[in-house]
């Protein structure tokens, strides 16, 4: 076709694959196509796709003739969207010289993006914005088309080995330019340090783009980064997350939470700071989005790790440096730092207590260990020891302090609040410790700390602004600050640039965090009484279950007070897992925050301690005061996460508890009736019968009396008709009101019709068997003495 026929169809080609912006065409959905299911059209889309594929070839012809396409701005993330629309022109080179006004008749701001960017940004947005895509089966995001066309954008466009595989061109010999700066149709203030990019630089300092062979080797790899981290993290502005950790702000958003739900609140400062609230929490990234996240992270490492070793002389390096490793030596402390720190928090901080926080911590941990990405390989040997973490990876840990220490705090507190008896939430306390645990790296934060906390005596002329780090989304090739060797001020200059200059630093080997350590601890320690106790239980009812307490013959289940977890349905192989991952995260923290082991076994013998016989039947921690017992915040946690409760039975009359879910309400109040005229008609005769010291009297007291409820009425002096009926023998009918109850009779009478049973003849034998179970359970039951009724 000619150009402009397919500058007519990119637009639309470019939707019906990726899908429309609203989120209303689902396009391909690559997100759920998959080779299990669909091999065929896994492999065509990845074909077609592929950085060398047609689609690719289609966007670098129309970039050859400097086409430009609009994206409208409402569909950005919001700071970004948010600074346009007050006319403030983003930090990020990627938007400058693309806003554009609308036409006389058009709606909304637009980005000029040319073929390249346009269609990168579809890309990356489909991520967000398909997210109720149709899905008929399970599907594995890291398995998925979408997943595997990031990675290989990622390993084209940011190659480890070698540079940047050129653009195909139709004219022999000749080159893709790249995009050509536009002048701004409306004057925009720029907040911040204003930076050209490196695509601009060469622009604007030089009479043809295709001189410089710098602008086509890099321009595709600075922009595809830029529009990944704008997409996928730039959902939160570091100026909002600022605001939002002051407390005075804090407060007046939770005022204004408490206040939504009341008609009658009439603040003056609501709309404000509604609008605070939604622009910082709306985003809910996904589980796949953070996976994604995470992939991008990893090879981000991996690439930055790939630079060549610095040359020994300095003029050397700067004339023999290509733009591709100068680029690999600032890629993360430029493009991603910031942003995937306020992402990191955002999610820390919202995510909810469930195991899909497992997605977040291991791209938390995967930032945190570049080591794991560098090209040289661990030796491999037969012990899983840790391996020792390099002096070389000091200057990475400073500069990145808070993402080890502030960030571990916030796990401390999701862990504090978290059911460690779960297999799955022990495994991230299990994975956090043993990342900090490896060698000499809680010694290279706490070093860092060091440095943070230095008297400013070096550089005495310090001023309030130069704490703030050049634009990190900025091109590399941004105008540098003076050289700063002070490693001192680097980490105060990351701290202060993050956090804002009123940050109080909480040191994560302080005291405060240290007792939330050892608040862990203890939980690990009651965390692991607990599974023991559960595992005891389930074992005790696989021995004790009968075939006769399916159909809930024992009226004892009533007043059950035993709450299953989720490890009675996982089995015995992961309490034995959770028990390990417990054992090893504590093992883990004491040698990270070198607990003292007689401090540490006083609070395990306490926890031990603490259970009673069976282990079953803790209360919550209390402490006793006037009123009674007062919860404490540990009783607190311990109840709501399943881990101890108070034994509250019903203590009344069982045939007068509420109905339960499992009963059919009618044909409880139907033989509630029947069951009150036949003791009320034989009274007289059970008392009888219950008085005989023979085995038709123990057989009518062990099923006619209650006689734990007989001796609570006897000596309670709130009772005072101690002669009533209500107390004495009785019969009994409600377990005929189960649901289970009711499906097994009549699997009974299908069955007996099967051998051409009547329903006479089938009654006559329940009646029978059941008489044989009474009489059976009586010989087992140790019998009431005659003087007790």
């Amino acid at each position: 076709f000619s150009l402009k026929e397919l500058h007519g169809i990119f637009p639309w080609l470019v939707e019906s694959i990726f899908g429309s912006l609203d989120g209303i065409i689902v396009g391909w959905n690559l997100r759920c196509l998959q080779g299990r299911t669909n091999p065929t059209e896994y492999s065509v889309a990845l074909d077609f796709l592929d950085p060398s594929g047609p689609m690719m070839k289609l966007v670098y012809k129309l970039q050859a003739e400097e086409y430009r396409y609009d994206f409208p701005v409402s569909y950005l993330p919001g700071p970004v969207k948010a600074s346009i629309q007050e006319q403030v022109l983003p930090e990020c080179s990627l938007y400058h010289n693309k806003v554009q006004f609308p036409s006389s008749g058009g709606l909304g701001l637009n980005l000029a993006l040319n073929p390249f960017e346009y269609y990168m940004f579809y890309f990356a947005i489909s991520l967000i914005t398909q997210k109720n895509s149709p899905v008929t089966h399970h599907v594995s995001p890291s398995n998925s088309a979408y997943f595997i066309l990031v990675d290989t954008y990622l390993k084209c466009f940011l190659p480890t080995e070698g540079s940047v595989l050129p653009p195909p061109s139709s004219n022999p010999g000749g080159a893709i330019p790249s995009p050509t700066p536009r002048s701004p149709p409306v004057p925009f203030t720029s907040y911040g340090m204003h930076h050209t990019s490196l695509l601009k630089r060469h622009i604007a300092h030089q009479p043809s783009v295709n001189a410089d062979p710098a602008s086509q080797e890099i321009w595709r790899s600075e922009t595809l980064l830029q529009i990944f981290v704008e997409m996928w993290l730039h959902h939160y502005s570091l100026e909002m997350y600022q605001k939002m950790q002051s407390p005075h702000v804090k407060l007046e958003v939770l005022h204004y939470r408490l206040s939504i739900s009341s008609k009658h609140h009439g603040s003056p400062a609501q709309s404000s700071y509604q609008a605070l609230h939604a622009y910082q929490e709306s985003f809910k990234p996904t589980e796949e989005h953070v996976l994604v996240v995470r992939l991008l992270v990893k090879h981000l490492h991996a690439f930055s790790n790939s630079l060549k070793p610095e040359p020994l002389s300095p003029s050397a390096h700067s004339h023999t440096a290509s733009p591709l490793e100068e680029f690999k030596r600032v890629v993360i402390p430029r493009f991603v730092q910031e942003k995937l720190y306020i992402f990191l928090q955002h999610c820390f901080g919202h995510w909810p207590l469930d195991a899909s926080f497992r997605a977040v911590l291991e791209m938390w941990l995967s930032y945190l260990q570049p080591w794991r990405y560098a090209p040289e390989k661990p030796p491999q040997s037969a012990e899983p020891l840790l391996r020792s973490v390099s002096e070389k990876w000091a200057a990475f840990i400073q500069e990145n302090l808070l993402m080890y220490t502030k960030l571990f705090v916030g796990f401390l507190n999701r862990a504090l609040r978290t059911d460690l008896v779960s297999p799955k939430n022990a495994l991230m306390v299990f994975r956090v410790a043993k990342v900090f645990a490896q060698p000499n790296l809680a010694e290279m934060i706490l070093k860092g700390e060091q440095l943070f906390l230095e008297p400013e005596l070096v550089i005495p002329h310090r001023q309030h602004r130069l704490f703030m780090t050049p634009t990190l989304g900025g091109s590399f090739f941004s105008s540098w600050p003076p050289a700063i060797t002070d490693a001192s001020f680097k980490v105060k200059s990351h701290v202060y640039s993050l956090e804002g200059q009123d940050f109080q630093y909480k040191q994560m080997f302080g005291t405060e965090v240290r007792n939330l350590v050892l608040k862990l601890a203890q939980l690990i320690c009651q965390a692991q009484q607990t599974a023991k106790s559960i595992s005891d239980h389930s074992a005790e009812t696989m021995a004790s279950q009968s075939f006769f307490s399916w159909f809930r013959f024992t009226p004892s289940e009533m007043n059950g007070s035993y709450t299953g977890n989720d490890l009675d349905e996982i089995g015995q192989d992961s309490i034995k897992k959770t028990d390990e991952y417990l054992e090893k995260a504590l093992e883990y923290l004491c040698q990270i925050f070198k607990l003292n082991e007689a401090q540490l076994t006083q609070m395990m013998m306490k926890c031990g301690t603490a259970q009673d016989e069976n282990g079953k039947k803790q209360l919550p921690d209390c402490i006793e005061s006037e009123d009674g017992l007062i919860l404490t915040p540990l009783g607190r946690y311990q109840i709501i996460n399943g881990l101890r409760r108070f034994e509250v039975q019903y203590q009344g009359d069982t045939e007068l508890q509420p109905i339960r879910s499992y009963e059919n309400a009618t044909l409880v109040r139907l033989l509630f009736r029947l069951s009150s005229v036949l003791n009320e008609r034989f009274a007289d005769q059970m008392d009888v019968l219950c008085s005989r010291e023979d085995f038709v009297g123990r057989l009518c007291r062990y099923h006619l009396t209650n006689p734990h409820l007989i001796q609570k009425i006897r000596y309670s002096p709130a009772v005072k008709d101690r002669t009533s009926q209500n107390w004495g023998p009785r019969i009994s009918l409600r377990f005929l009101a189960s649901y289970r109850t009711l499906i097994s009779l009549l699997m009974i009478y299908f069955i007996a019709s099967w051998f051409y049973i009547g329903p006479v003849g089938c009654t006559f034998i329940i009646l029978i068997g059941y008489f044989l179970y009474a009489v059976i359970m009586t010989f087992f039951s140790e019998g009431w003495k005659p003087h007790e009724h």
